[in-house]
């Protein structure tokens, strides 16, 4: 990855196969936007004290030349995030989905003053 990465865990301690997980997902991002400057990715657990239905939220934040793009997880009581691989699969589809549209915003609109009449002509 050409792109910075900086990883924060909180009450987690930190995994070198959490990390390279996270480092292959923000890596796929680099597909969509060659203009990103710098990623973050905080994972944090609701408490390290239980061992059971410990919730995970990961949070992505993407930077770029035009702006920001923050993700997290929405739904913190989503049980389905009490594995931390699946809390970080839906934060960096979250993440990919807005990229996407940030992406799309940013491209150049036609020209609107060049209007092309039905017979093939070109109006001004």
């Amino acid at each position: 990855m050409k792109v910075p990465l900086q990883i924060t865990f909180r009450n987690i301690e930190p995994s070198a196969a959490m990390g390279a997980r996270i480092g292959a997902l923000a890596q796929r991002l680099e597909k969509f936007s060659s203009r990103i400057t710098s990623c973050r990715v905080v994972v944090e657990s609701s408490s390290h004290r239980r061992h059971q239905g410990t919730l995970f939220r990961v949070r992505v934040i993407i930077a770029l030349p035009r702006g920001e793009i923050s993700t997290g997880n929405v739904r913190p009581r989503d049980h389905a995030h009490e594995d931390p691989y699946v809390a970080l699969r839906d934060a960096f589809d979250a993440a990919r989905r807005k990229l996407e549209d940030h992406v799309r915003k940013q491209r150049p609109k036609p020209n609107a003053s060049v209007r092309r009449s039905p017979y093939g002509r070109i109006d001004q």
